[in-house]
């Protein structure tokens, strides 16, 4: 790192939100999804009127992680929750606007306008905008957990775009969790949240075919799946659940587990994951938590209790115009026998996704029950 990259010895830079963002807008190249996990990024202070003034190193982590300094700093005491994850989001994880939306389920537009809100509350509260205290970050470590989430989640599957998968995202986000869990390993949710990680990594290689397509979890290729990563993350949410109470993250990666373990599709215990989803139901008012929900009791019980849940949940205008919505309705249809009902709500959902990838998958759906039908 050069001089003129660096942090200032003797505080933090005069417009630290614009270094910041600065930082954010210098996406990863093909060179650093090969490499990500030992490089960390290039940093450069832009100051108010546009020039750059040479500094000195930027301050680490004890660990020498500059990211996680990041991360700590934009959980800025004086924002909300979800304002704070907004902006850490777009400063530090790089994500645009609009993929930050499609994980908070709100318009573009209001996104936006909670980052620019965000920011401004920051300048408004005059609180120095600084490296957080050890004590600090114990306080804001639930948010900075959150944010690791929600990058893997878009690292996993791209909001939009023409692949299904940011393996850099994914990677990054795996990596900043190991290194927060080696400073906190009696902490159950960061070792619940590293195991949902890599138990759903795990399945990376099998997610798509040569031509980029979707292959859905009943159809993958097990022999595929990462058995090392799966054998790490179950040792780890078995170890997390004896420590006493179970939070979300833990039981997510519990349902990740029976899905991993499971030697074939047919082999999947959907009662216990039904029992799973029922339990973070409790702890989280999340609709996307209610959809999965409706999608392990169809399994269950049979597609047309899932098909009333997914209604109860279309009626309450949660997840309006989301197309993974109109995708479990149409595959619940589908297994319900209705494959007229199907191929309108596969299209429905074609025509909601901004990505390539999950829109040609849908599509083909549709063509392959238009075969079926004749």
């Amino acid at each position: 790192m050069t001089a003129a990259n660096q942090w200032p010895r003797d505080g933090v830079p005069e417009n630290p939100l614009a270094w910041l963002i600065h930082v954010a807008s210098r996406r990863m190249t093909d060179q650093i999804r090969s490499d990500v996990a030992r490089r960390r990024r290039e940093t450069e202070l832009a100051m108010e009127k546009g020039y750059i003034l040479p500094v000195t190193t930027l301050e680490k982590d004890s660990d020498g992680d500059d990211t996680l300094v990041l991360i700590y700093m934009c959980c800025h005491e004086a924002l909300s929750t979800s304002s704070a994850i907004a902006l850490t989001l777009r400063a530090v994880g790089g994500l645009t606007t609009a993929e930050i939306a499609h994980a908070f389920l709100v318009p573009e537009a209001t996104m936006a306008q909670r980052i620019s809100r965000a920011k401004q509350t920051i300048k408004d509260s005059g609180t120095p905008f600084r490296m957080p205290s050890v004590a600090e970050r114990q306080q804001r470590l639930r948010t900075a957990l959150h944010v690791l989430y929600l990058i893997f989640n878009e690292g996993y599957t791209s909001s939009e775009g023409e692949t299904l998968q940011r393996v850099d995202l994914a990677v990054e986000a795996i990596r900043l969790t190991r290194a927060i869990y080696a400073k906190v390993p009696d902490d159950p949710e960061v070792a619940g949240l590293l195991a949902l990680m890599l138990l759903t990594d795990a399945r990376r290689a099998a997610r798509t075919g040569p031509g980029n397509e979707v292959i859905p979890l009943d159809k993958q290729d097990r022999a595929l799946w990462d058995r090392a990563l799966i054998a790490e993350g179950v040792a780890l949410v078995s170890s997390a659940l004896m420590k006493g109470s179970a939070g979300p993250y833990q039981i997510q990666a519990a349902i990740a587990a029976v899905h991993d373990e499971a030697a074939t599709a047919n082999n999947t215990d959907w009662a216990q994951i039904l029992a799973l989803y029922t339990v973070l139901q409790r702890m989280s008012d999340n609709p996307m938590v209610m959809l999965n929900y409706a999608v392990a009791a169809g399994m269950v019980h049979g597609p047309r209790v899932g098909l009333r849940l997914v209604d109860e949940l279309d009626a309450s205008g949660r997840l309006r115009n989301h197309h993974r919505l109109h995708a479990v309705r149409g595959h619940l249809l589908e297994r319900s026998g209705d494959l007229n009902g199907a191929i309108k709500e596969f299209q429905c959902a074609a025509s909601r996704t901004a990505s390539l990838i999950e829109r040609n998958y849908l599509l083909a759906q549709v063509a392959r029950l238009r075969e079926q039908s004749f």
